[in-house]
């Protein structure tokens, strides 16, 4: 079994759809990081740098003491290799998806995190920080587009790169996106939107949080979006 500790984030949902495709079997323990719960000792036992989502794999390959994981992309790559799914074995495939995984956790996901902060959430409305996170976003999103252009899924095969990412784009229209001006990255888009495993992972969210999707409370923001953590304890 698996303990997926979670929240309704993209950084969440990454984990959620790769637990749905591949039917593993887990529990969600719900962290509320609006009511501060993700600096609860049990939680940052397994996630010291106070983030969801994290995993504790009480069934690791081979047997032995549970394994705990925490971030995002590491949590895709082990479950990969647990599961020996959407993540190829060869050396050409396999750093192919590695490549983006990490394109996604050092560059999409952090610049429309500031894009976020700076456009929406932020009291004091900066247009340079606005226009840069937007800009940059935009940027980000024209690399996949191209990538999109001759394949289907951004490694050729569907991988826990696409997984990694669509979660980010969902809320594009916040970012100031639009996705008719990256016609490859819509039907990249809308085919892994379609996909039934999203469709769950997405109700999941709903189940857990009824606000998923939706504009985050303060609390939320300050903990996603860069302001202090202080506030929240």
């Amino acid at each position: 079994m698996l303990d997926l500790y979670y929240w309704t984030t993209p950084n969440g949902h990454k984990v959620t759809i790769f637990l749905e495709e591949t039917g593993l079997p887990y529990k969600i323990i719900p962290i509320n990081i609006g009511k501060g719960e993700q600096f609860a000792a049990e939680f940052l036992a397994v996630s010291p740098n106070n983030r969801i989502p994290a995993l504790v794999d009480h069934a690791p390959a081979g047997g032995g003491k549970p394994v705990s994981v925490f971030e995002s992309g590491a949590i895709l790559l082990y479950l990969a290799e647990k599961s020996g799914q959407f993540l190829p074995k060869d050396l050409h495939g396999r750093y192919d998806v590695i490549q983006w995984l990490f394109w996604q956790m050092g560059g999409l996901g952090p610049m429309a995190g500031q894009n976020h902060h700076f456009a929406i959430y932020a009291t004091d409305k900066i247009p340079y920080a606005i226009d840069r996170y937007v800009n940059e976003t935009n940027r980000l999103y024209a690399v996949l587009n191209k990538r999109l252009a001759n394949r289907s899924f951004i490694a050729g095969e569907y991988s826990i790169a696409d997984m990694a990412c669509y979660p980010w784009v969902v809320p594009h229209e916040r970012q100031g996106q639009k996705l008719e001006d990256f016609p490859h990255l819509k039907r990249w888009f809308e085919a892994i939107k379609a996909r039934p495993a999203t469709v769950r992972a997405y109700a999941k969210a709903k189940e857990v949080n009824p606000n998923a999707g939706g504009i985050r409370t303060d609390a939320e923001r300050k903990i996603l979006f860069g302001q202090t953590a202080a506030v929240v304890r």
